[in-house]
């Protein structure tokens, strides 16, 4: 719907990410360009809950600076949430109460930033304002780490977080072999049925220091196996192994090694996994007899914007931006999607739109062509794609000697 006017909202969704506000920066200072088109700018308090209830902030009247300085904050500003919206069919009252205050705010753009679960909400906003004869241009706007999005060749996230845990993987592998002692090294990467995030410690393989064996949710996991690969590397390297599993590695059967442990799911249903490395850990050490150390990197991966790539920055950053030309320009139940493209041998990334329902509750997963080493490996394939997204430095300024974070004011929005 081309030709609208009116008040901007922009909600955040799931799990942050390090450059998730990087894109919240794109959408919000390209819309504070067009006073012509979009009179006003919300962003919604915990996503799609603060719509609901009626709870955002005046963006309009943050300081431009504090605004910039979100490229290089981390965790999502305006708070996030894990709301799923039953299908209207079932129960319009959360879509009725979206309508009522789109209409007292004058809300004829709307953009989410998000997932899987969060395009889903906004396939499904957008689908209900059209049938209720609404004009609201909305947008989604991709993020996340574990990279799984369907129609776009990468997700923001990834990238900051598939630098993180290479680096980390390097860090350790130094630190874990300085004892003549043997120790056998778990760590436990997030990733629940992709395993994107876990695949990157091969980048650290790459530079010479990664991990010995690699377990992504891809490939059915047998502890025996797992066991017995620990044993076959700590053979040869004076009972020293590094192995990195993913948190949703599963049997054959499709049970998640960490639904053994979980006690509690999400909003979503889905089981609260994590502990995994633990797990395996008390397994390797009864049956082999050697020191093991667990480590679970949890929420550390998705918040590490010190070691943000510019490449996931910058990405972030036109992603958000490019979502509001596209809504001025008429588009709606869309999501922004990066394109690769590589010319002469150089990493090049543009955006176009592809439908939100194309990404909506549905995954992308590691090319099991590109697993190799009997399930514990990664191909070159994998190398050269995660590479060019790890690129480059983009750090927020320092105050005493400390990251100097935006500190946006909040100002309740109204109209």
């Amino acid at each position: 719907m081309k030709n609208l006017k009116g008040a901007l909202m922009f909600g955040q969704s799931g799990g942050p990410t390090s450059v998730i506000n990087s894109s919240a920066a794109g959408v919000f200072i390209e819309a504070l360009k067009h006073p012509d088109k979009i009179t006003r700018v919300y962003g919604a308090a915990h996503g799609v809950k603060g719509i609901l209830d009626e709870n955002f902030y005046d963006i309009g009247k943050e300081d431009p600076k504090e605004l910039e300085l979100l490229k290089y904050t981390p965790s999502s500003a305006l708070g996030s949430v894990r709301y799923k919206l039953k299908k209207a069919a079932d129960d319009e009252t959360d879509y009725k109460r979206i309508l009522e205050v789109f209409k007292k705010y004058d809300i004829r753009y709307f953009f989410y930033n998000g997932g899987n679960d969060s395009m889903d909400t906004c396939n499904k906003v957008s689908k209900y304002l059209a049938q209720n004869g609404y004009e609201c241009n909305i947008i989604g706007v991709p993020k996340t780490i574990d990279n799984d999005l369907c129609g776009t060749d990468h997700c923001p996230g990834y990238g900051s977080a598939a630098k993180y845990v290479a680096t980390t993987l390097m860090e350790l592998n130094l630190d874990a072999k300085v004892y003549n002692t043997g120790l056998v090294t778990i760590v436990e990467v997030m990733g629940r049925n992709a395993g994107w995030l876990t695949a990157a410690s091969a980048l650290a393989a790459y530079n010479g220091l990664g991990p010995d064996l690699i377990y992504l949710p891809e490939t059915a996991f047998s502890v025996d196996k797992f066991v017995a690969d620990v044993k076959g590397v700590c053979e040869k390297n004076n009972n020293k192994c590094i192995a990195v599993v993913s948190e949703g590695i599963k049997t054959a059967e499709g049970k998640y090694i960490g639904e053994f442990m979980a006690s509690a799911t999400d909003l979503f249903g889905h089981a609260q996994l994590g502990g995994v490395c633990f797990s395996l850990a008390g397994i390797v050490k009864e049956r082999l007899g050697v020191k093991v150390r667990p480590i679970e990197f949890s929420l550390l991966q998705r918040c590490a914007a010190h070691l943000a790539s510019k490449t996931d920055v910058d990405e972030a950053f036109e992603a958000g931006s490019a979502a509001v030309r596209y809504a001025i320009d008429g588009e709606t139940d869309k999501m922004v999607v990066l394109i690769r493209d590589v010319k002469d041998g150089k990493y090049h990334c543009s955006v176009e739109l592809v439908p939100v329902e194309k990404a909506a509750n549905s995954e992308k997963t590691v090319p099991k062509e590109w697993i190799t080493g009997n399930g514990t490996g990664l191909s070159k394939e994998f190398i050269d794609y995660a590479l060019p997204l790890i690129q480059g430095e983009a750090k927020a300024p320092l105050e005493n000697g400390l990251p100097r974070f935006a500190r946006l004011k909040k100002v309740k929005g109204g109209k």
